[in-house]
């Protein structure tokens, strides 16, 4: 029996998500965002919260205008 691997949704200071292995040190400039799950589950999420792919940076950059 084969079990799926688990994961965590990461998100760095420019507000970008990834996904990280669940049992892996999470890379410096990252933390976990509090999700967690199979892949799939994980970057479904990712899909419903990150709705603006523009780093932080540029968006309030932007913003000023």
């Amino acid at each position: 029996m084969t079990t799926e691997a688990t994961y965590r949704v990461v998100k760095n200071h420019e507000d970008q998500y990834s996904i990280w292995p669940e049992g892996k040190d999470i890379p410096d400039g990252w933390e976990a965002e509090g999700t967690q799950g199979t892949k799939d589950a994980c970057l479904e999420h990712i899909k419903t919260v990150w709705t603006d792919m523009r780093p932080r940076s540029l968006r309030e950059a932007m913003d000023k205008g």
